[in-house]
């Protein structure tokens, strides 16, 4: 009877499916976009430190730099596979919001072109869609039944890795 109780468990109506894969689709996609600037980090320490200083007035060593993309790519990892939701979805959302915080200035300007016509603030309308999808993907997380998290909520197992 076991394995019948499992069957049952993994039966997921067909919305649920559809929700779970628009999820699946979503976390993938953020997890990506935030391990591409994680990746950057480890590739290319020196910008980063630049930008801490000329951003935010601040010095950061390259072991730093380095630690800073190592965590996040950590969490990419987990948001990826659906790991500790909680802490991993949220962790990034609040490191995306900082980023929103520290360019506000872009979005009261989101037109401006700089001397040969490029726009200059066009990141500042991406960074405020990725904002929104990670905001959705925690109101959500309930509904995120293709990762790990999804399938052990499922089965009544250990709620820590949710």
């Amino acid at each position: 009877m076991l394995g019948g109780e499992l069957l049952d468990r993994d039966h997921l109506s067909p919305q649920d499916r559809l929700d779970g894969l628009a999820l699946l689709i979503l976390r993938l996609g953020l997890a990506w976009f935030i391990f591409l600037w994680a990746a950057h980090k480890i590739i290319t320490p020196a910008q980063y430190q630049d930008l801490a200083r000329n951003i935010d007035g601040v010095e950061v060593s390259l072991a730093q730099v380095y630690l800073a993309g190592g965590v996040q790519i950590a969490l990419c990892l987990m948001v990826a596979l659906g790991m500790f939701r909680y802490i991993s979805y949220g962790s990034l959302l609040v490191m995306h919001f900082f980023t929103v915080l520290r360019r506000l200035d872009g979005f009261f300007d989101p037109f401006a072109v700089n001397a040969r016509g490029f726009p200059v603030n066009r990141n500042q309308v991406i960074d405020l869609a990725v904002l929104a999808a990670f905001i959705a993907l925690v109101l959500l997380i309930r509904r995120d039944h293709f990762s790990i998290g999804g399938w052990l909520a499922r089965h009544d197992l250990p709620r820590w890795w949710m």
